[in-house]
């Protein structure tokens, strides 16, 4: 097979195809129709002498053909993309562009505020979508330019992805003033009569403050769990539970923050991008503006 015996159109349907496993829902991505979409599968089969992607209840399953092409296509397809977009030098003042980000409500809720103002300032022209992906999903997205950048801890490990430190924050105990423990020190069996606010999406199991503790051969006294970071202080502020949370996300409360009885790892996380984006001005700035906000932020 020769490179201009075919369709460079029917890569760009292979990698939606891929990021979606769904024909209708790569059509409405493309803007085409879902019988264009077929067709273009069928093209697609021939020219590799393959199925590349098979029906399922799950949705369209990519075989190991498909498998081993696709970061290529997928990083060939963001490099075209990048040389046609970012042609010229990129000015941010001047700029038009989307950029969409896997975070979750904490790091929106440290990041955005500072970036907003920047953009305002320096790059009206700027838009952020931010978006939470699941970890095992953020390698295939970014390489589909689903995603731009992502936040996460540093916890992906995919020879695809570049990544550095964005931040490091140390956790804390927020309660709020007039709390019946408030001018006690808080030792550890404090801590453990507490009742306290867990926050995870899932609905079940423990996080990394009850495994903290386990190492110690301590529980403690979960009394509500809650899915989002920036609901539980409004709980503990009304309440007496304790809630264990970064230093910069309790500092935005007028509440006490109380050092932690007990050695526990501090937030960390990494700012992820695909590797075929680690020359993209764009990209770049952008990279560099987060890095900027976190400081201050933080």
């Amino acid at each position: 097979m020769r490179l201009n015996q075919v369709d460079l159109n029917l890569f760009v349907v292979f990698e939606t195809i891929y990021a979606k496993r769904n024909l209708t829902r790569a059509a409405e991505v493309l803007c085409i129709s879902q019988p264009a979409v077929s067709n273009a599968l069928m093209r697609m089969r021939k020219t590799f002498n393959d199925q590349l992607f098979v029906s399922t209840p799950q949705g369209m399953v990519p075989t190991p053909v498909a498998e081993n092409i696709a970061g290529r296509v997928g990083e060939a397809l963001q490099l075209l993309n990048t040389s046609v977009q970012e042609a010229d030098r990129f000015q941010p003042a001047f700029a038009k562009k989307t950029f969409r980000v896997s975070m979750n409500d904490l790091a929106e809720a440290l990041l955005l505020p500072a970036l907003g103002e920047i953009l305002r300032l320096q790059a009206p022209g700027i838009r952020i979508e931010s978006y939470f992906s699941n970890r095992r999903d953020v390698p295939q997205e970014l390489a589909a330019g689903a995603l731009d950048l992502a936040i996460d801890a540093p916890l992906i490990n995919d020879p695809q992805l570049l990544h550095g430190e964005l931040s490091s924050e140390r956790y804390v105990c927020m309660l709020r003033k007039g709390h019946p423990l408030a001018d006690q020190p808080l030792s550890l069996k404090n801590y453990l009569a507490l009742g306290h606010i867990h926050i995870s999406s899932r609905r079940e199991g423990f996080g990394h403050v009850d495994a903290a503790l386990d190492k110690r051969g301590k529980t403690r006294n979960i009394q509500m769990r809650v899915q989002h970071y920036m609901v539980a202080p409004l709980v503990a502020m009304r309440t007496d539970l304790a809630l264990t949370v970064p230093l910069g996300l309790a500092r935005n409360y007028d509440a006490l923050q109380m050092e932690l009885p007990f050695e526990l790892p501090p937030l960390e996380w990494h700012l992820y991008w695909h590797r075929s984006a680690d020359q993209d001005q764009a990209n770049t700035w952008l990279r560099d503006k987060m890095q900027q906000c976190m400081r201050v932020a933080l």
